[in-house]
Formats: C-alpha cells, sequence, structure tokens
C-alpha cells in the first residue's frame, strides 16, 4: 500500500505559522499512530506572486489535482492591495476551487464549553452548539456571466449574475442529506425564493433530492435574511444548513463568531470522488492572513488543526483519528490554555503559536 498523499500550501501571513504546528501534529500521527502520509510543499497567494508571477503556478494547480488532499493556510496581505484584479493573492484560492471543482464548502461552528462565555451572545445560547454549514462553492454570483465594470450612457455599472443550474444545486443538496444522515438528521435550505427567480429554482431542487432520495432527513426551508435572524437568535435549532455561494459566505461569518472567534474555525472544500473514491478535497482555516499579527508568534494555529481534522475524516476515512486530535484540542481548552485571541481575563498572559501547539501535541499523548 502507498501511503496517502497530502499537499501543503502554507501561503501568506499567519499561513506558515499556523501550518508549522500541523506539520508537527501530522509528524506525530506518523510516529505514535503509524498514520503516515507524503506531504509536499508548494506556494499559494502573495508568496506565489514574488516567485511566478502569478499567484498560483500551472504546476502547483498539477499537482493539486493529483493528491488526495490540499490543506491551505491564507493568502493576502497589503502588500498585494495595488495588484490587478487577476493577480491578486485571492485568485490562486479561487483556481484551486474552481479547477479541483469543489462544489460543497463545508463549515462547522462548534462551541467548545470552555469557550462559551467569549461569544458575543449568551452562554445559554451557544454553549454545546455544533451546526454545520454546506455552502456552494463554485457557481452562483461570484462565478456567473456577465459579469464587470461597463460604461452605461455617461456612468459606470458595475455587473454581477447570480446564476444556478439544477444539477448544481443538486449536488450540494446530496452533500448537505448525506451529512445530516451522520449528524441530527435536519437541513435547513436557505435562500432568497421571494425575491429572486434562482431561489424559486433552489427550493423546487432541493426539496425535489429530498422527496425522491432522502424523506428520513427532516427538512424546513427560510429566506436567507431570515436565517441570520435565527442564527442570532436561536442557533441550536440548527443541524445543517445548505445554501448558496453568496448566502454561504454570510452565514458562515456569522456563524463563526457565536463560537467567539475566527482562529477556532476549519472548513472543508469537497468535491467529485476520484479514481480511489476519495473526493477532491481542499482543507483550510476560516480566518484570513491576519498580516497585522504575521511574524510574530500570535496566530491562534487551532483553526488550521481542526482542519487536518477534517481532512482525517472527510478524505482519510479516519473518524477514530480525527476525533483525537479535536478532543485534544477541547482538553487544551479547558485546561485555560490561550492564544491571545482566547483571552478574557485582564492580566492573563498568552501562549505563543508554538506553545499551543506544544499543548495539542502533550493532550495527543496523553490521549495514547
Amino acid at each position: 500500500m502507498t501511503n496517502s498523499s497530502l499537499l501543503i500550501l502554507p501561503g501568506d501571513g499567519i499561513g506558515p505559522e499556523v501550518m508549522a504546528e500541523v506539520n508537527r501534529i501530522i509528524e506525530w500521527f506518523g510516529d505514535r499512530r503509524g498514520l503516515v502520509f507524503d506531504v509536499s510543499e508548494d506556494l499559494v497567494g502573495g508568496c506565489a506572486y514574488d516567485v511566478h508571477g502569478v499567484p498560483l503556478a500551472d504546476a502547483t494547480m498539477a499537482r493539486a489535482q493529483e493528491v488526495d488532499a490540499v490543506l491551505l493556510g491564507a493568502v493576502g496581505g497589503p502588500k498585494y492591495d495595488n495588484l490587478d484584479f487577476s493577480v491578486k493573492p485571492e485568485r490562486g484560492l479561487l483556481r484551486l476551487r474552481k479547477e479541483m471543482d469543489l462544489f460543497a464548502n463545508l463549515r462547522p461552528a462548534q462551541c467548545f464549553d470552555a469557550l462559551a462565555d467569549f461569544s458575543s451572545l449568551k452562554r445559554d445560547v451557544v454553549a454545546g452548539l455544533d451546526i454545520m454549514i454546506v455552502r456552494e462553492l463554485t457557481s452562483g454570483i461570484y462565478f456567473g456571466e456577465p459579469r464587470g465594470i461597463f460604461e452605461e450612457g455617461n456612468e459606470r455599472v458595475g455587473i454581477n449574475t447570480q446564476r444556478y443550474t439544477e444539477s448544481e444545486i443538486d449536488r450540494v443538496a446530496r452533500a448537505a442529506f448525506e451529512l445530516a444522515r451522520k449528524r441530527g438528521n435536519k437541513v435547513c435550505s436557505m435562500e432568497k425564493a421571494n425575491v429572486m427567480e434562482s431561489g424559486i429554482l433552489w427550493r423546487e431542487v432541493v426539496q425535489k433530492v429530498h422527496d425522491a432520495d432522502y424523506p428520513d432527513v427532516e427538512l424546513s426551508h427560510m429566506y436567507a435574511d431570515a436565517g441570520a435572524m435565527q442564527l442570532c437568535r436561536w442557533p441550536k435549532q440548527f443541524d445543517v444548513i445548505v445554501t448558496d455561494n453568496l448566502f454561504g459566505d454570510l452565514l458562515s461569518d456569522a456563524a463563526a463568531m457565536l463560537t467567539g472567534s475566527l482562529g477556532m474555525l476549519p472548513s472543508a472544500s469537497l468535491g467529485a470522488p476520484m479514481a480511489n473514491g476519495r473526493p477532491k478535497a481542499l482543507y483550510e482555516p476560516v480566518h484570513g492572513s491576519a498580516p497585522d499579527i504575521a511574524g510574530q508568534g500570535k496566530a491562534n494555529p487551532i483553526a488550521c488543526v481542526l482542519s487536518f481534522a477534517m481532512a482525517l475524516r472527510y478524505s482519510f476515512d479516519k473518524g477514530d483519528e480525527a476525533a483525537r486530535l479535536e478532543q485534544a484540542v477541547e482538553k487544551v481548552l479547558a485546561d485555560g490554555v490561550r492564544t491571545a485571541d482566547l483571552l478574557g481575563e485582564e492580566g492573563a498572559t498568552p501562549v505563543s503559536t508554538s506553545q499551543m501547539g506544544d499543548a495539542i501535541l502533550a493532550a495527543l499523548d496523553a490521549s495514547l
């Protein structure tokens, strides 16, 4: 048997710092659990532009298509703000998503008990929160044509097109229903069918898929603006939320803050199965490149660590090992270990990025 393959793309800003801790954890699983990966590393984002003049080299893109999973840190920074739109660091990430056809973006929002007081909402609203937002990732208004800024009469007009096909909605709905069967068996589909034709089609297709193949899963529909309100009012009513690209972008960031810190939140972007049965997959923390703290050892690596846990679960069918890593993170937090973004008490001393990595590795050792 050959080892599973991972392509590591640390990227920009705090990406290399948080990814360094993930690399230590990958090595731990190889040394202590016999779970060995063939790991390669490459450039994406601004650092790729510095070397290649593009945010993602063709050779890197080709490698991403070949491996079992891609793990990415973050892209972007003020150094690249004045670049042409076509070569901005974020275009490298979008190219990965588009060419790998990663149509289902999974964003869990889980509130660890030790961090329930860090949310802006009351403890009883968020304690025990565990929801999954499934965002369609390769279509919708971010990719629809026509798009651009055009001259119209004596002024300019900006145009973006919201476009969805039945098949695009069908496949992301199935991803949501399959996930729900492994969780709380509930799906809430969110759109704006009251004002958007694409929303009408979205609701019809989701309902059709449900009735034909997933009648055992509880399905509800909600307008996306009402969904945003309900996420703030009583988020624990939800299990799996499935929605389009734009609304998923907004709703998942709103859900992120229910947990207290963006530094805690992983994500997975999944596509169709490859020849070996594993899905095309890209895993990344939800947080950005945080250039204001880059290089200072202040970054919280937990979101990137939990992204690797998602890779263990969804790409490598190692749910038990994923749970081991997640429980190690939970123990560290319960023990009061905090990076700067998780400090609530005045005068408390934060740990560094590498010290948080040390603590997680120690908790993994204790799990054996």
